[in-house]
Formats: structure tokens, C-alpha cells, sequence
């Protein structure tokens, strides 16, 4: 989604507009009157990311920053469907005519904030370091002395940030670590191995512009399809043939509400002995 938003630097924002939609508004912050007076007549500086978030800088020094959650999309395209269009920001002088926000389920948010505001909700005490950028040492370290299982952990933004859920399943079967081990249950050798799947799948996602799995809910920016989700080794894949050993078949569970995927015959490593 980022990469998608570089084309509207050097845009100028003029107007902000908020359909009238048949569902639940998303939360924006601050409401639609403020936000577009604060924002009318500024320049998109830069795009950037933190975490799950994409913020476009402004140069007043005010960041829009969208949060997709589970089914939103920052947008420079037509969106897949316009009754779930949230904001709109009309630009001139850019690669593109416009940028939006998009949600099926609403359960994103987009604000404005200051840099301060951005400090103070997506700083250090906030979030951990970076999932596809942080150094092995602090990564270990962050990890291997909590008494929590390891899947639910690599979500805590606050340890590391980054990591999401089809991710972590992807990341522990590489890494050939059982995502119900406790984390300091596991050697420091094997969260080095941890560490090193985080960072090639997570590139690799990027590059290959993420997954779009059967429900078709994830787009890119360009409203394009991901591809990542065609090298999924256990996301989404209950009851098949695992493709790494071609001897067990792929189970799922739920940890802490959410779907978790593995191999029981690759994944034996971490457990408690």
C-alpha cells in the first residue's frame, strides 16, 4: 500500500470528501469538518509506513495515517466496490488524480495527526522495532525470555511490530518451531532461525505485493491482486498435504481467537521437554 501511495508526492489536496454510505462510518479523527480544513490547500511531501499503517506526510508536518485492520485498502485506483469507499482526497499536480481509503468491514481508521500524535500513538513505547528490519540481537532478546506461546507473541505489536497473522504461521513453519511452544522454551539458536524466516518472508510479501486469499477482500493500491498467497506453505491449507514433508497434512487450531495453521511433523521443534 505504500509503494502504491509514492504517486501522490507532490500532489496538492483539494477537497476531502466522506460518502454517504448504507454502514457504519469508520472512525475518523478528527471528524470530517476539521479534518478537511486541516487538510485542503496542503502538498503530499512523502509516503511512508509504520507497522500496519501507512502515513502520508503533509507540508504542514501533519501525517494522514490509515489503518487497514482486517479488510481496508489505501488506495490510488478505482475501489473494488464504491458503497465501501470511506474518504476520499481529490489531488492536482501528481502522478495520480486522487487517494483513498477503502473498507468492507470498517473496522479501520484513518487520521490526521501531528507529528507529536504520531509519536505518541506509534512510538517506542507504543511498538516494538520493525518485524522486516529489526537486528537479531534485539529480536531475540525481545522474545526468548516471555512465558507466552510463541504465535500469540509474534502478534503483540508491542514486542515487534509488523508481524500478522497469516505471517506468523508462514514464519514458524519455515522456521520449523510449533506455534503453541512457549517462547523461553525455545533455544536462542532457533529464534535466530526465527528471526531470519521473519525477515525473507515478510520481504518476500512485500515484493510480491502480499495475499489475496479466496475471499478476494485484499487488493493492492493499484486494485490489483497479491501474490504472496501463492507461496503459502500452511496458511489456509487445513487438511493438505504438507508441502515441505508430503507425509502429514496441515492442521489448524485457534490461539487467543485467531486461525493458526502448522505441520505437527515439521513443527516439533520449541516444544517444551
Amino acid at each position: 500500500m505504500r509503494r502504491g501511495l509514492i504517486a501522490t508526492i507532490g500532489g496538492t489536496i483539494t477537497t476531502v470528501t466522506e460518502p454517504i454510505i448504507p454502514y457504519r462510518p469508520i472512525k475518523l479523527d478528527p471528524p470530517i469538518q476539521q479534518f478537511r480544513k486541516r487538510a485542503v490547500g496542503t502538498v503530499v511531501v512523502a509516503v511512508d509506513r509504520i507497522a500496519k499503517r501507512v502515513l502520508v506526510k503533509l507540508d504542514t508536518g501533519d501525517f494522514i495515517v490509515m489503518q487497514p485492520k482486517m479488510a481496508g485498502i489505501a488506495m490510488v485506483s478505482e475501489p473494488p466496490s464504491e458503497q465501501h469507499t470511506r474518504i476520499v482526497f481529490d489531488l492536482s499536480g501528481a502522478a495520480v488524480d486522487k487517494f483513498l481509503y477503502w473498507d468492507r468491514r470498517g473496522l479501520g481508521t484513518v487520521c490526521l495527526w501531528t507529528p507529536d500524535q504520531v509519536v505518541q500513538f506509534l512510538g517506542p513505547t507504543k511498538l516494538g522495532p520493525d518485524a522486516s528490519t529489526v537486528d537479531q540481537k534485539t529480536f531475540v532478546d525481545r522474545f526468548c525470555d516471555i512465558d507466552r506461546e510463541v504465535k500469540v507473541a509474534m502478534l503483540d505489536q508491542k514486542i515487534v511490530c509488523g508481524i500478522g497473522n497469516l505471517y506468523a504461521a508462514e514464519i514458524l513453519h519455515a522456521a520449523k518451531i510449533l506455534p503453541t511452544s512457549r517462547c523461553n522454551t525455545i533455544k536462542k539458536s532457533q529464534w535466530k532461525r526465527v528471526h531470519q524466516e521473519t525477515i525473507r518472508i515478510l520481504c518476500e510479501a512485500i515484493e510480491k505485493e502480499g495475499s489475496t486469499l479466496s475471499d478476494g477482500t485484499y487488493r493492492s493500491a493499484i486494485n490489483g491482486e497479491g501474490n504472496y498467497q501463492n507461496q503459502h506453505q500452511v496458511y489456509d491449507r487445513e487438511n493438505e498435504p504438507c508441502l515441505r514433508c508430503k507425509k502429514e497434512t496441515i492442521q489448524r487450531i485457534v490461539q487467543a481467537q485467531r486461525s493458526t495453521f502448522f505441520c505437527p511433523r515439521c513443527q516439533k521443534e520449541g516444544v517444551r521437554r
